[in-house]
């Protein structure tokens, strides 16, 4: 069937770019990642993100859907108890999987060259499934979400990334560039084609992306952003629809402080009473039109038949205060300038959206310093306000630990009775 025949064509052609192009560029050494990863609180904190209900564990069973060059092992450094299998396409990154699976002795780690197409044909099914900036490179990306979620236990739960299309508009007005002049990607044509983005003019979209990610400027990374043979992007209400199409269910945005109308500039903007009153998934299109640099979208996802992910986090009613309250690893607390009247600046160093900090007050920061991924909130009250406070700082309390939540400051275990 002439389908049958393009699809394969252009599995081809992706398979060889990478095996040519190995993305990311491979590395020597995973030493300095696996000493990061030592902190149980970081792994604790990693597990609730994606199971803020579940018990704590360390030997879940996990896929990397398209594991390039280093993912799978830096997933088997992380979770050393846990199964990880590692799929995809490319010899050459399979290769250069294998090798950092011997060099680090990664007994937990099974590679396959596989298609994730295929993905059934390894007969297993898995607690979680990592797939991040390989879907949109398929010729149906549909069919291959759909082939991961049938391989995805019944309350697991799966990483999602995909690109998205307005944060790069640059990359796609060069691609076209580079598809009308035929450039090649050879080393003759990416080292040309490096040397004509130096000269690019300050006001292209690409300038203002090749500013904020000045990786970009790495051979590797320039020939996967624009002479890739198959590459797509997603808008919000496009992401939804994919995942929806797929049988599966939106759990949460990886980092959801960018999407949210409740932080930084998003919460003051004349519009913002109306655009809380949209769906989630309006309100997150809204925000990323407005924001309108986001390069991709990464999210956590659950079946739709599963109950893992049903019990949202919320702060109606009193059940948050028996929530247990984990920092993430990437936040930091500066106390040095910050305005009058706060005590502390809380940042995300993964947010690239300067506006998400969140300044505190002194007794909002002694609530922060008491989290020791141990104690529930009610139990932070109890020992860091006196008691005569307490029932006035409830509403205020409430609101600072959501206000956390939403700024990728802390995940919470929601089920610890």
């Amino acid at each position: 069937m002439p389908g049958s025949l393009i699809s394969r064509d252009i599995g081809e052609s992706v398979r060889a770019f990478y095996d040519q192009h190995p993305y990311p560029p491979p590395i020597d050494s995973l030493d300095q990642y696996q000493h990061r990863w030592q902190d149980p609180q970081r792994r604790r904190a990693d597990f609730h993100l994606f199971w803020p209900e579940g018990d704590y564990r360390e030997d879940h069973s996990v896929l990397i859907a398209g594991c390039g060059t280093s993912q799978a092992a830096k997933h088997a450094l992380r979770w050393p108890r846990a199964q990880i299998i590692a799929i995809d396409s490319s010899e050459t990154s399979i290769r250069h999987t294998e090798g950092l699976k011997k060099q680090h002795d990664l007994g937990n780690l099974q590679v396959h060259l596989l298609a994730i197409e295929r993905v059934g044909e390894l007969g297993l099914s898995f607690d979680q499934i990592v797939c991040t900036g390989v879907l949109h490179h398929l010729e149906d990306p549909d069919a291959g979400l759909r082939a991961l979620g049938d391989v995805l236990k019944p309350d697991g739960a799966m990483q999602l990334m995909v690109y998205a299309p307005y944060g790069r508009a640059g990359i796609y007005m060069l691609q076209e560039f580079c598809r009308r002049l035929r450039v090649r990607a050879n080393d003759t044509g990416i080292r040309d084609l490096i040397r004509a983005l130096e000269l690019l003019p300050a006001g292209h979209p690409l300038q203002c992306l090749l500013t904020q990610a000045p990786e970009l400027r790495d051979e590797a990374a320039i020939a996967d952003a624009l002479l890739h043979p198959q590459d797509r992007a997603y808008s919000v209400l496009q992401f939804f629809q994919l995942i929806e199409k797929a049988g599966l269910r939106f759990g949460r945005w990886l980092r959801q402080a960018p999407y949210s109308a409740h932080c930084g500039v998003m919460a003051k903007i004349p519009q913002a009473e109306k655009i809380v009153r949209l769906s989630p998934p309006e309100q997150y299109s809204i925000v990323e039109l407005f924001r309108g640099t986001m390069i991709r979208h990464s999210a956590i996802l659950n079946r739709n038949d599963s109950t893992a992910g049903l019990r949202r986090v919320t702060f109606e009613g009193e059940d948050w205060l028996d929530y247990v309250p984990l920092r993430m690893s990437d936040t930091l607390c500066i106390q040095d300038r910050v305005p009058a009247g706060s005590a502390a600046a809380l940042i995300n160093r993964t947010h690239t959206d300067k506006d998400l900090v969140l300044l505190i007050g002194a007794t909002e920061k002694a609530l922060l310093d008491s989290i020791d991924g141990q104690r529930s909130i009610g139990d932070i009250v109890e020992s860091t306000l006196p008691s005569q406070s307490r029932e006035g700082y409830f509403d205020r309390t409430s609101t600072f630990f959501e206000q956390l939540w939403w700024y990728d400051q802390v995940v919470f275990h929601t089920n610890r009775k």
